[in-house]
């Protein structure tokens, strides 16, 4: 094999850059937004307002990337990302930030993160043809690499505020998806190319709007209807999305800004992203050790327990601990929901049923994000957070008890990882603050 056909490692290393640099603007932006606006309901707000924009994108995204070169929409979302946050700090040095330029520049980074993201991961298949690797393997590393970015991310996030301040810790943030477009465009343009390199008819005749329609229908149509056990997975991972995202996306940045210690929501998130990949790695060896409803109901307990003690907004070392207990336990539901959702939807419908569930987390996660700073506007951090703990008891025993989610074990066999890894995008599509497990 010659030195020109290894584009993995190049590969890997853009996407460790791109999840890097979205890992920890996911951490900074609330803090930096809180820090200018002072208002809890702003933060709320701006998610639901680069909510609809995201949404449409992901709706229109998968036609786009069948029409376009996936490697040169990749570049061109890096860009956008890189852009848009760049613009930040230099908007504050010369006119001061304001909520209207956190709009402006929300949407702009809108623009890309979705088709990115879904070009990212339609590059995989083709760069493992083009090295002549196992896509299984290949697959265990790429999630590998994005377990290791979800807890650097928020480490290197803290380390940043303490170091230079808010604002111009997104220089790096900026520089770290710039540092990704450059790397992509080292790998060869053929690998982006959809099919015979000719524009692939997205959308049938009616061009990428009627195929985004289209896709829409036919996703709701298998997650919601056709299936049940896959209708109660697809609402449990909402529910997950909705309750962790406005932790991770307000409650938590709300609480330790009025503490004046915002550096510490990094390693927060990052001994939850350290819980869940030490979780993951034993469900993987394990799995086959207990039932998938043993396992279910010991990983929905243990996130109950954890988000209790978590949401008690306690001393850090106790909510130190209640993420690392939320982490430990997530794991298992993790891979059970997203095993699930690639056994149960066909093969020749899974774009559509991931499409429309990318969109469709997109518009929920910031829903609740934006319910929950009407709760923290109006309480404060302590009440939202009492409400998402009675929230995720709620939504844990509506699981434990739907008759779908009861009798697992009989449920199509293969591996998770591959879905996992998937699941995991899907749950945490996107820089905004609504990204969660």
């Amino acid at each position: 094999m010659t030195l020109r056909s290894k584009v993995s490692p190049r590969y890997l290393l853009s996407c460790a850059l791109s999840l890097l640099g979205n890992s920890v603007a996911g951490v900074i932006l609330p803090l930096v937004l809180l820090a200018t606006t002072g208002d809890a309901l702003a933060a709320g707000t701006l998610a639901l307002i680069c909510a609809l924009p995201q949404m449409l994108i992901g709706l229109v995204g998968g036609a786009l990337i069948d029409r376009l070169n996936r490697r040169d929409v990749s570049i061109a979302s890096d860009v956008l990302s890189a852009a848009s946050v760049a613009l930040l700090p230099v908007v504050d040095m010369t006119v001061g930030l304001d909520f209207g330029w956190f709009v402006a520049l929300g949407l702009l980074g809108a623009v890309g993160d979705i088709p990115g993201m879904t070009a990212r991961d339609a590059l995989l298949p083709a760069v493992c043809d083009h090295d002549y690797r196992s896509l299984q393997k290949f697959m265990g590393m790429s999630q590998s690499v994005e377990s290791l970015t979800a807890i650097a991310g928020p480490a290197l996030a803290a380390f940043l505020l303490t170091l230079t301040g808010g604002v111009s810790a997104l220089w790096l943030t900026a520089a770290l998806s710039l540092a990704a477009a450059l790397v992509t465009l080292t790998l060869p343009r053929s690998i982006g190319r959809v099919g015979d390199g000719a524009a692939a008819p997205a959308g049938g005749r009616g061009g990428i709007a009627s195929g985004a329609v289209a896709a829409l229908r036919d996703g709701v149509r298998v997650l919601f209807r056709d299936d049940a056990l896959l209708r109660s997975s697809t609402l449990l991972t909402f529910g997950i999305i909705m309750v962790m995202g406005s932790f991770q996306g307000l409650v938590l940045p709300v609480h330790f800004t009025a503490a004046g210690t915002p550096e510490l929501l990094g390693f927060v998130l990052s001994a939850l992203s350290a819980g869940m990949l030490v979780s993951s790695l034993a469900y993987s060896a394990l799995a086959h050790r207990l039932r998938r409803r043993t396992w279910l109901i010991a990983s929905l307990s243990g996130i109950a327990v954890g988000v209790a003690v978590l949401g008690s907004l306690a001393s850090f070392p106790v909510m130190l601990a209640g993420a690392l207990a939320v982490g430990l336990s997530a794991g298992p539901a993790s891979a059970l929901l997203g095993f699930f959702a690639f056994d149960r939807i066909p093969a020749d419908r899974r774009g559509a049923a991931l499409g429309t569930q990318n969109s469709l987390t997109l518009a929920a996660a910031p829903a609740a994000v934006f319910a929950s700073s009407a709760v923290t506007e109006a309480g404060g951090a302590p009440l939202a957070a009492l409400v998402l703990v009675g929230c995720w008891l709620a939504v844990t025993l509506w699981a434990l008890a739907t008759p779908s989610l009861r009798h697992l074990d009989g449920e199509g066999d293969g591996a998770p990882a591959a879905s996992r890894r998937e699941r995991g995008r899907a749950a945490a599509g996107g820089r905004g603050p609504e990204g969660a497990l």
